[in-house]
């Protein structure tokens, strides 16, 4: 992200953890831009439901580059129902070959319940370790969180608030305004 093409915003932590039989994302709802806080009530968590079947996404980065990464994966998953593998792998090729794709600023974290993954720009679709997953500004802190709350008998949800009440009060680009969605695999 060069600083000449982009105003300087950052925000957003988003979180999943798997455990017993359900995914939970959440997603905290501040935007800033340098030193402002523009807004502190977003929703950076949404729940598509591509052929009925539910499939929950969290994104950081730009909203409008998300919005339309959104939609393309949409348009993948009708065209493979019940395939979240394959839909998350045909998105981020197209997301790295497109040339309008490829300017996009944004990644993903998509989950069925069963699958998790972690789409970028770069082409990667990743697999995360340890059942929990995190991007955006406060990522790694909400993951160190939630990574050392796994060991604890708290749930799925449990341990998404307190990690991200955890990043909330680490960095200054995520707030406790939190979206969860919850999928069951």
């Amino acid at each position: 992200m060069s600083e000449d093409k982009f105003p300087g915003w950052h925000g957003t932590t988003i979180l999943a953890v798997r455990r017993g039989g359900k995914v939970v994302v959440a997603g905290d709802g501040q935007v800033s831009v340098g030193q402002t806080v523009m807004k502190g009530t977003a929703r950076k968590v949404r729940r598509l439901t591509p052929g009925g079947k539910d499939v929950v996404v969290g994104f950081a980065g730009s909203t409008a580059d998300a919005f339309t990464l959104l939609e393309r994966l949409e348009k993948k998953l009708e065209g493979a129902p019940g395939q979240l593998a394959r839909a998350c792998v045909e998105l981020a090729k197209d997301w790295r070959t497109d040339k309008y794709l490829r300017n996009l600023e944004a990644m993903l974290i998509v989950t069925d319940g069963r699958e998790l993954f972690v789409v970028t720009g770069a082409g990667d679709v990743l697999e995360p370790e340890h059942d929990v997953a995190a991007i955006g500004s406060g990522g790694n802190f909400a993951l160190a969180a939630a990574r050392g709350l796994m060991s604890t008998d708290a749930d799925a949800e449990d341990i998404a608030r307190k990690a991200m009440a955890i990043a909330a009060d680490i960095c200054v680009y995520t707030n406790g305004n939190l979206t969860v969605e919850t999928v069951a695999g």
